[in-house]
């Protein structure tokens, strides 16, 4: 049977996007069950908290995850328009969010309809490689949805009929994680234990051995 593994992921995290190739792979190489969780951005979850971060944070933020696409050599840039809006002069988001709740809400319903991993890794491409501005306008999105092997206006009518449904999904995702032991993302829990961030991957695949998962294409132990 494969290991089952969740994945909590959000839309704004550029982690999410940096962690993505390399996730896809070790789902590829090892015989586990991955499924995407798909959570709010901790700005919506906890209004307050960037608000008390030292001033440095977002500088060091912005100049590692520009190192980490580098050392990788994954095409990296800030989403135009950011997923998350925030109150203008102030690191609090907005009360109005026409972005992130959509994103949210379609990637639970595309992890229900078994293709999580796909729209997300398709998404964070379209909205962090630096190549798409205005990510949210024309047919960016749809193809993004199409390449995952989705419909966009199947699913936006889904969500549009209940959407309640869907936050209740995100609700009980972020629960989950905290449940593990943690709050932010990526974050890959297997066994009940969670492995926080793109730079826990090597870890995470350790574990995954030390448990005895299959290696495709390894020969029987």
């Amino acid at each position: 049977m494969p290991e089952p593994v969740d994945l909590y992921w959000s839309f704004r995290s550029p982690y999410c996007y940096l962690a993505s190739d390399r996730i896809a792979r070790i789902r590829a190489r090892f015989d586990i069950d991955l499924s995407v969780r798909p959570i709010l951005p901790l700005a919506l979850r906890e209004p307050d908290y960037f608000e008390g971060l030292p001033a440095v944070r977002n500088e060091y933020l912005r100049d590692d995850t520009v190192r980490v696409g580098d050392y990788y050599g994954i095409p990296f840039a800030r989403p135009d328009p950011d997923p998350v809006v925030f109150e203008t002069g102030r690191r609090r988001p907005a009360a109005d969010q026409p972005y992130i709740h959509r994103l949210s809400r379609l990637g639970a319903e595309a992890a229900l309809q078994g293709r999580g991993f796909e729209f997300a890794a398709e998404v964070a491409r379209l909205l962090w490689n630096g190549e798409t501005k205005g990510w949210d306008r024309g047919l960016h999105m749809a193809e993004a949805t199409a390449a995952a092997g989705l419909d966009l206006a199947a699913m936006d009518a889904a969500v549009s009929t209940d959407p309640q449904k869907y936050d209740k999904i995100l609700e009980r995702n972020a629960q989950a994680l905290d449940t593990a032991g943690h709050w932010g993302v990526p974050a890959l829990v297997v066994a009940g234990e969670p492995f926080f961030g793109q730079d826990r991957l090597e870890l995470f695949e350790w574990r995954l051995r030390q448990r005895g998962v299959r290696e495709r294409g390894a020969a029987p132990g």
